[in-house]
């Protein structure tokens, strides 16, 4: 018994819409209380300090880390936001993306990451997944820093904007087992052209590429600046992300294998309608 011909067409379409479509992890499911907020964590306190609380919160199933600490009030990895501050410089504004709000008209919830001394960005997928890209802007806090500099930091430029700064942001993928799968770039300021005006701080949503990182189980994110010192970075090290899209690994396994199964059977079909004899070989 052979399957009919649109039926098996019909399967064969929805499966590879299927292995097509991606993930669009927006955090437009994620609660903030009314007004302008962020998450950053639970900053649970045991009396220590220092120690602790690495957590995961979940948007769309996937998992973004981070680390809080009650008795020393910090926070590292990832935070959520709806913050819409562009104006205000320093510590207290560092939830703010540059642009005000998310990517999409109407989104008002983002990511924040902040590359910390013992925990770095990560995004954690409960199963094998292929990034496509995802959409980063700086933090305002990062911008004004670079563009005017500040107790800290330097300005991106120097007085006659001449130094050649660079703020880089890179995103690294890692398979089950921790080993790197690949790693892209994207620049988040660029100050090294020799014509100053070309000299640009990222303030709008950008799309950043990650599809050359292939198949991975975490993609971690740290930052490098020109602006460093003894102790690491000057740059504040804040970042924000938006509409992180995925291909799902087992979706992709299902079409390949229905892919298989169907091409046996489609060619019986053939054999079988043929009126020429020995025209194909028959095979099961």
């Amino acid at each position: 018994m052979f399957w009919n011909k649109r039926v098996v067409f019909a399967v064969a379409a929805m499966t590879v819409a299927l292995a097509r479509a991606d993930l669009n992890v927006d955090f437009e499911d994620l609660t903030l209380p009314d007004g302008e907020s962020a998450f950053s964590g639970s900053y649970p306190i045991d009396g220590v300090g220092g120690t602790g609380q690495l957590a995961v919160f979940n948007s769309r199933g996937v998992g973004f880390r981070n680390l809080s600490d009650g008795d020393w009030g910090f926070w590292e990895g990832f935070a959520y936001s709806n913050m819409s501050d562009t104006a205000t410089a320093g510590f207290a504004n560092q939830f703010s993306a540059y642009t005000g709000t998310g990517f999409d008209e109407g989104d008002d919830i983002y990511a924040v990451g902040y590359v910390g001394f013992s925990e770095v960005p990560t995004v954690v997928f409960a199963e094998a997944a292929e990034p496509a890209g995802l959409f980063v802007t700086n933090t305002t806090w990062t911008a004004l820093s670079m563009l005017n500099g500040d107790a800290f930091a330097k300005k991106f430029g120097g007085p006659d904007r001449n130094d050649p700064d660079r703020l880089v942001l890179t995103a690294t993928g890692r398979n089950s087992d921790g080993a790197a799968t690949g790693s892209a770039d994207f620049l988040l300021a660029d100050y090294t052209f020799a014509d100053n005006q070309l000299d640009y701080v990222v303030d709008t949503w950008r799309y950043f590429d990650l599809s050359g990182l292939g198949t991975v189980k975490t993609i971690e994110f740290t930052m490098t600046s020109t602006d460093s010192g003894p102790y690491g970075m000057n740059t504040p090290a804040y970042f924000a992300i938006d509409n992180l899209h995925i291909v799902p690994e087992p979706a992709m396994a299902l079409f390949l294998g229905l892919g298989a199964w169907l091409l046996p059977r489609r060619t019986k079909h053939a054999c079988r309608t043929n009126t020429l004899p020995n025209s194909c070989t028959r095979k099961g």
